[in-house]
């Protein structure tokens, strides 16, 4: 059996990916990473809690959805063994805000607990937003102290691993939405860049591209695992 190791967007709780890893079938064992909730803490120290739960005795595939990303790539680039392939989801190699970097200082400003959901919801849902998606945003959320949610996002504005990217060996899946507000599809072009065999899937979705379409999204991940394994 192979597996499909699931690394969280901002949130960190792993929740979100309800719908989505239930997608699968029982031939594909989803492995999915969690953060600590009260903890500030940036790439640098979320990366070895995301390798704790690698499987050590089965092959896997690796997916850095959004603020994951970086970790996923970094992770892939040491060529951990049993790494089949790479799959990042709405997600970056460096920071997909640049321009933001200068707002970095200001962020432990921000109130983060009365951000509204309604506001939060424009920029990853979209269109797309139900009852049932801004519940679950908002219950995901809630477990995550305001510091860890500042935290993450200071290591998002300034994050760089495009040259961990370039030695990535595995094969790289890139999902993308076409009606991403949080991501660019600049963020995208910049992963082929680095990585020229990137196969780019395109979505018509939101930034919540697993969360609003898990079947598809799922459906895609399988294939380029298929080609892999066989499933």
């Amino acid at each position: 059996m192979v597996a499909l190791v699931l690394l969280p967007g901002l949130d960190g709780t792993g929740l979100l990916f309800a719908n989505f890893a239930a997608s699968f079938g029982p031939d594909v064992k989803i492995i999915v990473v969690s953060y600590p909730t009260d903890t500030s803490l940036g790439y640098t120290e979320l990366e070895p809690i995301a390798r704790s739960f690698l499987p050590i005795d089965q092959p896997y595939f690796l997916l850095g959805e959004s603020f994951s990303g970086p970790i996923a790539i970094s992770i892939a680039a040491s060529r951990p063994p049993g790494l089949l392939g790479l799959v990042l989801c709405c997600s970056f190699a460096r920071s997909p805000r640049p321009a933001l970097a200068v707002f970095r200082p200001l962020l432990p400003a921000v109130p983060v607990a009365a951000l509204p959901l309604a506001l939060l919801s424009f920029f990853v849902l979209g269109r797309f937003s139900s009852p049932a998606l801004r519940r679950s945003l908002a219950e995901s959320l809630a477990l995550v102290s305001p510091s860890a949610l500042r935290a993450r996002a200071r290591a998002a504005l300034s994050a760089d691993v495009s040259a961990s990217l370039a030695r990535v060996a595995v094969p790289v899946l890139y999902l993308r939405a076409s009606e991403d507000r949080v991501v660019p599809s600049s963020a995208s072009q910049s992963v082929v860049a680095l990585a020229p065999a990137t196969k780019v899937v395109e979505f018509v979705a939101p930034h919540f591209l697993l969360q609003v379409l898990p079947s598809q999204a799922a459906a895609a991940v399988r294939e380029f695992m298929g080609n892999r394994r066989g499933l």
